[in-house]
């Protein structure tokens, strides 16, 4: 095959092995339910996100909201991530096995994972790569439109999520400790930064609007989630997450930062040292770092390519070579791509649990992988809602507030119930505090939660278990339906209070 049709193939492979690789036995994730919400409710900003996800989720649910629909996103943000490590490496002089390597690379590590899930990691991934392959048309070439590009990427970047503020500044720190500082003094330099600042202004300006909410959930973040993340497991991640190409990023990044034949590229190699030493240094999550390695792919193929240059056996070696990652990638399958189910992966348990594959943000081990326990249970817990709501009265039907604990129930029972006449559930969890009706006597409140709260009753004239989520292997394993008939004000008073609370909180109020 033609090398110049490499970066089409992989891109066509990795698009479509999304859709072969995903066992029917697993649902949406926890956040892809979130996502697709904010995509009923547009706006330039959100508690958890920028908007750019809300915008590819509004055009998934005016196309039906179909699962396949919901997927498309990541798998085409994925399948254009390894477009262009695969024509990267071409551009820096590579022929047809530093190019395949580069790809096989990007297929064979966590990008496997990282692209089957509707979230923004996905396209961070993407703007990371996007915008260090114009950084390298620009080194090359010196045209000032790929400095631009550039900064649209950055500001797309930023408008996709916050992290990319900590990639702009290891770029920024980057070019101050190379030559490349030359371009600092240029007027394209700070044209394509107005650029970056003009696309993400908006959400700057909402930001602004809204008490800068981004604190608090840094905040939040912080005492939940990154304060179990030790920096060795933070370390033990990185070799691990792209452990199959190791071979190919080290060398790429030695070669960067000390080589002679990538001189003119030093910047790219001191991009992920600063960018992965600052998420390290703020205890963030260790797929934050995800987006700094695919550059490096290409460089350490092209690397490896001319090293093979002159040995005796190099046909023969390079097919074998190519084939690697994909092979490493043989033992952890299950784990990259969800083919196997929940009892299956409970049985490895034993086998992979040390290397942290069971190990969830709460810093302990548990019977699946997060994300696989995250995608269990949430159509049976949305059918049992319904099934509570068909069982009211018609007349207290219209007066119901459906209210649940988190965004994962709220946003599920929202998605399967999307067809059925049954009020919009509500939650007092992120971004649903916006989204709340306004103040009505309610006659009937339907609560998802983990807990009965027994201290509620005496405030419904009636209040009972309606049914609970009997899937053991679902995160949501034990959530309860709870019908209350009857509400008291003062019951409905404090919902309303604890959502003008919770708000308060989230904008600095």
């Amino acid at each position: 095959m033609k090398p110049r049709l490499l970066p089409l193939l992989f891109a066509l492979v990795k698009f479509a092995s999304g859709y072969l690789l995903l066992s029917p036995l697993y649902e949406l994730q926890r956040d892809e339910y979130l996502y697709l919400d904010h995509g009923r409710h547009p706006a330039w900003g959100y508690l958890e996100v920028p908007p750019l996800t809300a915008a590819q989720a509004w055009l998934t649910n005016a196309a039906g909201g179909d699962f396949w629909a919901v997927k498309l996103w990541p798998f085409l943000w994925g399948a254009a991530t390894v477009y262009l490590v695969v024509r990267l490496a071409g551009r820096l002089g590579g022929g047809g096995f530093a190019q395949a390597l580069a790809g096989t690379c990007y297929l064979g590590t966590a990008f496997a994972r990282l692209n089957l899930l509707f979230q923004p990691n996905s396209f961070e991934a993407f703007g990371f790569v996007f915008c260090l392959y114009w950084l390298v048309r620009y080194l090359q070439a010196g045209r000032p439109g790929a400095l631009y590009w550039l900064g649209l990427g950055l500001g797309l970047g930023l408008l996709n999520k916050y992290t990319a503020l900590f990639f702009g500044a290891a770029l920024g720190g980057a070019l101050l400790l190379t030559p490349a500082r030359r371009l600092l003094a240029g007027r394209h330099f700070w044209g394509a930064l107005g650029l970056a600042l003009l696309v993400w202004g908006p959400n700057l300006a909402w930001q602004i609007a809204h008490g800068l909410p981004v604190r608090h959930h840094m905040q939040l973040l912080h005492d939940t989630q990154l304060v179990h993340n030790a920096p060795a497991d933070f370390w033990k991640a990185q070799l691990l997450m792209c452990f199959a190409a190791l071979w190919v990023w080290a060398p790429g990044l030695g070669a960067l930062l000390a080589g002679r034949a990538f001189r003119p590229y030093r910047a790219l190699g001191w991009v992920p040292v600063l960018g992965v030493g600052l998420l390290a240094a703020l205890h963030g999550k260790d797929y934050y770092a995800l987006g700094y390695y695919p550059v490096l792919f290409a460089f350490g193929a092209v690397w490896w390519e001319q090293r093979l240059r002159h040995v005796r056996w190099r046909a023969a070696l390079r097919p074998v070579l190519v084939a690697v990652p994909l092979l490493l990638l043989g033992p952890v399958f299950p784990f990259v791509y969800p083919v196997a189910g929940p009892a299956a992966m409970l049985a490895l348990r034993p086998r992979f649990a040390a290397l942290g594959f069971y190990r969830w943000e709460d810093g302990r081990n548990h019977a699946l992988p997060q994300d696989y326990a995250d995608m269990l249970g949430w159509r049976e817990l949305a059918d049992k809602a319904w099934a509570a709501y068909r069982a009211l009265p018609d007349s207290v039907r219209a007066h119901t507030l459906v209210k649940c604990a988190n965004y994962g129930q709220a946003g599920a029972l929202n998605y399967y119930n999307r067809r059925r006449p049954m009020p919009r559930a509500q939650s007092t969890n992120g971004s649903y505090l916006f989204w709340w009706p306004a103040p009505q006597a309610y006659r009937a409140v339907i609560i998802v939660d983990d807990e009965f709260h027994p201290e509620l009753a005496a405030s419904f004239a009636a209040y009972r278990r309606a049914g609970a989520l009997a899937n053991p292997a679902a995160r949501e394993y034990g959530t309860l339906v709870i019908v209350g008939r009857g509400p008291s004000p003062a019951v409905q008073a404090r919902v309303r209070r604890e959502q003008q609370q919770e708000l308060a909180a989230w904008q600095g109020r």
